[in-house]
């Protein structure tokens, strides 16, 4: 066991000291994976007497794991008992007292700390651990300490630290700072590369990491391995791989990862008196040392939760850590002597990595920080002064979740309501649940279902074909709710007082019942402090199904077909039913979690929908009379042609009902009908040549004389000409055959025809009597055709419009074949017509030639 007055850290003691004396100090601590920045600084702080004997240091984790496990070390180191001087608080598990001063906890409970007490007034140092991970609560309790410091506390001395981190930006942020740094001192860490990218679809990346770490047993004598896997489910297949290995299958195989029990997180640190193989999350990656550890095997990979703002989807990815993060890795295997990391990625890809991971601010849902900003003063996530500001999507998408549950009114002020939220440690939604319990009369059912999700699945996913039908058997068939199913889960495991061996039989995982227990028990306190009553019958399901809509107002799904599982949410999204899900008869359903999962390989993406109960939709009415509309639209029944009234029933823009039947309103009917023409899928018979030619005419001349006052007959008044056409019908076959002309004609007075009719004329008499017809275009002159012999005795140019606009002269011979284009008869009759008259007069000699 290291002393932990030899670890490099101590090297910065003095500095440290001599800054943080007198109390109110901006402090950047920048040192190494293993140096002990996170044991000792607090330590060495209290031990220096830089704090008041009434007052504590706060250090902030990224992570619950971590946080416990960093107090219970220090609390070893100090030989006292873990919950006295030294204690810790996470979500829903508090190890503090009167007596402690040093207190490891996380970002989401000094926020609320500082909704409860604006003056932090026990604080004495707040020490922002592992800052470059960059989780959400960490940028906005910073900047609210920051503030307070400004302000009420002057003598608050706020401490940043991390191995890795962009210092320039932060001390920028926190200006004027000081910045510390320590040099560690980190063993020589040889870096293995894959000779080549490893196709994952082939190559399993668990059995990949098993043939490595086997290597490195046999090649390496002494030192456990530290392997970084992105999940619970990949490091449970990695175990399998290691023992079928045989090396590997003689060490002791420990998995750590968030949702294990105390008690395994602990095994997984503590000595074993043999060779050890960890098998972790990311959770090792920072603050947590594991003695004895020399080889690390880094998977490459991480799961990470995106929220996409855009659709209001959780997504669930793994994704390629950053080169900071494997930096963190690689350390692990160099902490206690020279070590060897064998990343599985090739040295190429290296490059390609991202410097750094992407800020949680810019990756998850803020519906939950929002409303704690809000009550505490920034009605306006804009006013905020963030270290780095959200995205205005996802700032719009939070703000009309918090309208939805009506914690926030239109202009962004929390309301009463969200004020009581506050008291619950949950997602808002969950949280406007258990208000609504208290109408509904069903308070304490309400909180077990909160207390349900809150930590790690109830039930095993992959239980084995005999454990799934002993839990039907068990547990029996659900129709109405996913909840339902994880109540009566519960309630089995609670009733045998979370016996393993039981809980196991029927795939419950014991411990995870466990904490539902304790959680349902704070839930009901907080319940109770708010003043709501805990009911001490059973309550109907369909209260409890209300309670659950209330609180997942805009997650309303309907079901597309009864075939499959494809459903249709509100704000325009789709999505698939969870196939285990027990509500698969539900036409209507609200759900408690929508989320993008990968199909596996390369088939890409599902939005799938979770933790499911079957709703009526006249509970929308009922509880958002506000939110479902009816109206009634005007539609094309693709089967009869014909146009219906169609009255549609929506929450938000989900359709819950439409039916059809009843007489449309004409001008609806017609401005339908317009546009099944207009778009070309339907034909007016009687839209011909001669109407096109007529309009064409009416545009000319109003061009050629635009002293004649006529109007321009444009596209738009088209489509309101076949709007009139179709006026006063219901189906295709009855506009068909309607007259054109006359319409088109009409919109024009008698007088303003006449001027087209006499200056645009549709055809044009000649010297010899006869008439040639004139032929408009919708841009150019006019052209008229006739034969030479008509021609004869005509000089010049065919004008019209009152002789502004001259024709172009198709000259035909006897066959009516052009034989020459002309704007002049004149310059014909002397240039052309004579070698034209030798060649056609062979051709026709009985023709006139002159």
């Amino acid at each position: 066991m290291v002393n932990p007055r030899e670890l490099p850290i101590y090297e910065l003691e003095s500095a440290l000291a001599g800054a943080c004396r007198g109390g109110g100090a901006r402090l950047v601590i920048q040192a190494p994976t293993g140096s002990g920045k996170s044991t000792q600084i607090p330590q060495i702080l209290l031990d220096s007497g830089l704090v008041k004997p009434d007052q504590q240091i706060i250090l902030l984790q990224p992570r619950r794991l971590a946080a416990r496990m960093l107090a219970a070390r220090v609390a070893d180191e100090r030989n006292v008992p873990l919950g006295g001087e030294i204690g810790y608080q996470v979500r829903f598990e508090d190890r503090t007292s009167a007596a402690t001063r040093i207190r490891f906890i996380t970002e989401g409970i000094l926020l609320r700390l500082m909704l409860s007490d604006p003056a932090l007034a026990r604080a004495g140092v707040l020490i922002f651990d592992e800052f470059h991970e960059r989780h959400l609560f960490t940028d906005v309790t910073l900047a609210m300490a920051l503030r307070l410091q400004a302000t009420a506390r002057p003598d608050l001395t706020l401490i940043v630290m991390s191995a890795t981190l962009d210092s320039a930006a932060v001390e920028k942020y926190l200006a004027p700072c000081r910045v510390l740094r320590s040099e560690g001192r980190m063993f020589p860490v040889r870096m293995e590369y894959l000779p080549k990218p490893v196709d994952p679809a082939k190559t399993a990346v668990w059995e990949l990491a098993a043939d490595v770490a086997e290597r490195l047993l046999r090649d390496e004598p002494e030192g456990d391995v530290l392997v970084f896997m992105p999940g619970a489910y990949e490091i449970n297949k990695t175990i399998q791989a290691l023992k079928a290995r045989p090396r590997a299958s003689h060490c002791a195989l420990l998995p750590l990862h968030g949702e294990l029990s105390s008690h395994d997180q602990d095994a997984a640190v503590a000595p074993a008196g043999r060779r050890k193989i960890i098998v972790s999350t990311n959770v090792a990656e920072t603050s947590l040392t594991i003695a004895g550890v020399r080889l690390v095997v880094d998977s490459g990979q991480a799961r990470v939760a995106r929220f996409d703002p855009y659709r209001g989807i959780d997504t669930l990815w793994i994704e390629r850590i950053s080169r900071a993060s494997a930096d963190q890795r690689a350390g692990r295997a160099g902490r206690t002597a020279p070590g060897v990391c064998a990343r599985l990625w090739s040295e190429r890809e290296h490059g390609g990595l991202a410097n750094a991971e992407t800020p949680e601010i810019r990756r998850v849902d803020l519906a939950e920080t929002l409303l704690m900003l809000k009550a505490a003063g920034f009605d306006k996530a804009a006013s905020f002064p963030w270290f780095e500001p959200p995205e205005p999507k996802s700032v719009e998408r939070a703000e009309r979740t918090l309208e939805d549950l009506g914690a926030a009114d239109e202009s962004g002020r929390i309301t009463s309501i969200g004020r009581r939220m506050l008291a619950f440690p949950l997602h808002p939604r969950y949280a406007r649940m258990l208000l609504a319990a208290e109408a509904l009369e069903c308070v304490a059912t309400a909180a077990l279902l909160a207390a349900l999700t809150q930590e790690r699945n109830l039930l095993a996913k992959r239980a084995d074909e005999i454990t799934l039908e002993r839990r039907e058997r068990e547990l029996g068939e659900e129709r109405e709710s996913d909840f339902f199913l994880l109540v009566r889960a519960w309630q089995t495991a609670a009733a045998c007082g979370y016996d393993v061996g039981r809980c196991r039989a029927v795939g419950i995982h014991a411990g995870a019942a466990r904490q539902v227990g304790r959680l349902f028990d704070q839930f009901c306190r907080i319940a109770g402090a708010q003043g709501l009553p805990l009911e001490e019958t059973p309550v109907s399901d369909d209260r409890i199904r209300r309670c659950l809509l209330a609180g997942f107002a805009d997650q309303v799904a309907r079901r597309l077909d009864g075939g499959t599982l494809r459903c249709a949410l509100v704000h325009g999204r789709r999505g698939v039913l969870a196939r285990d899900s027990a509500v698969r008869r539900s036409a209507f359903l609200v759900a408690a979690e929508v989320t993008e999962v990968e199909r596996g390989g390369s088939r890409g993406m599902d939005v799938l929908i979770s933790l499911a109960t079957g709703i009526e939709p006249a509970w929308l009415t009922e509880l958002f009379p506000g939110a479902v509309k009816e109206s009634t639209q005007v539609i094309l029944d693709d089967a009869t042609r014909r146009v219906v009234a169609e009255r549609t029933t929506k929450y938000h823009d989900l359709v819950l009902e439409a039916k059809r039947g009843g007489t449309p309103p004409e001008d609806d009917a017609a401005r339908l009908l317009a546009a099944e023409v207009t778009s070309g899928r339907v034909a007016l018979k009687d839209w011909n040549e001669a109407v096109e030619q007529w309009i064409f005419r009416v545009n000319g001349l109003r061009q050629w004389c635009p002293d004649f006052g006529l109007p321009e007959m444009t596209a738009d008044d088209r489509a309101h000409m076949v709007e009139q056409i179709c006026h006063g019908a219901f189906g295709i076959k009855e506009i068909k055959d309607r007259p054109v002309l006359p319409v088109v004609k009409s919109w024009l007075s008698h007088a303003q025809q006449a001027l087209v009719e006499k200056h645009a004329p549709e055809r044009l008499e000649l010297p010899n009597g006869k008439k040639a017809k004139v032929v408009y275009a919708e841009s150019g002159p006019p052209t008229v055709a006739a034969r030479i012999q008509d021609l004869y005795g005509v000089e010049g140019s065919l004008r019209i419009a009152l002789g502004r606009q001259p024709l172009v002269i198709q000259v035909l011979a006897p066959n009516f074949r052009p034989v020459q284009v002309t704007s002049d008869l004149t310059v014909f009759w002397k240039q052309d017509y004579p070698r034209l008259k030798k060649e056609l007069q062979r051709k026709y000699p009985k023709h006139e030639w002159r």
